[in-house]
């Protein structure tokens, strides 16, 4: 099987989703931590949500609506001005460290890139110009032009289209389990970015190539080929 592309998810892949709870500490001393967690999960619940219902709405709202609930639910006093504040680091999330230089060895050997996200076209570039990552990727894909959040099969079908390959070709990289597992029943060559040992989802389905970082992507594509 020839891996010709990849596409990489956004938020805990190519991004530390987890990362704002230094700034949720700052201002929420000792809630930092639960604040992130709670938000994340209910920003994917809220995508999973709407698009069963078909009640699109963009991301960016959707992760504003999770960090309001988070806050109602954590009791913390979320005035305009740390909602301005939290809204705005989501915008410039960290890194993994090591993405940088694998991406860009992974450019340099004549892959494509892109990002298939949930995210904005907006957010999408500006975590990429945060990270110093512009002009690595060919592409930022986000289901805001199919308006139904992944793993709704629309969602997944921008990757094929735009690079004009089956899926199979593609190679789909995410570090979030459940969207690996979706990919692969879509129909990608899928690898799991597993930074935190975690158990695999019991869904029946298993990523094609699994690793802790994303250094491991660039050896499982000399296996593939």
């Amino acid at each position: 099987m020839s891996i010709s592309a990849i596409a990489f998810d956004a938020y805990g892949t190519l991004f530390d989703v987890y990362s704002i709870s230094q700034s949720g500490d700052k201002l929420f001393p000792g809630k930092g931590e639960a604040l992130a967690q709670l938000w994340r999960s209910k920003q994917i619940e809220y995508t999973q949500l709407r698009t069963m219902c078909s009640m699109y709405k963009p991301f960016w709202e959707v992760t504003q609506d999770a960090l309001i609930f988070t806050c109602k639910k954590l009791q913390l006093d979320l005035t305009l001005d740390a909602q301005n504040a939290l809204m705005g680091q989501y915008a410039r999330l960290d890194a993994f460290p090591e993405n940088l230089e694998v991406l860009q060895q992974l450019r340099a050997s004549g892959m494509k890139l892109s990002i298939l996200s949930n995210g904005t076209t907006h957010m999408l570039q500006a975590a990429v110009d945060a990270a110093g990552m512009q002009g690595i990727f060919s592409h930022l894909l986000s289901v805001d032009s199919v308006r139904k959040y992944k793993t709704a099969p629309e969602a997944y079908q921008l990757g094929p289209d735009v690079f004009g390959l089956p899926a199979k070709n593609i190679l789909f990289v995410s570090g979030n389990a459940w969207d690996v597992c979706c990919a692969t029943w879509f129909g990608y060559t899928t690898f799991w970015v597993n930074r935190h040992d975690a158990p695999l989802e019991e869904l029946g389905v298993t990523p094609h190539g699994t690793g802790r970082s994303l250094r491991d992507v660039a050896g499982f594509i000399e296996q593939m080929q």
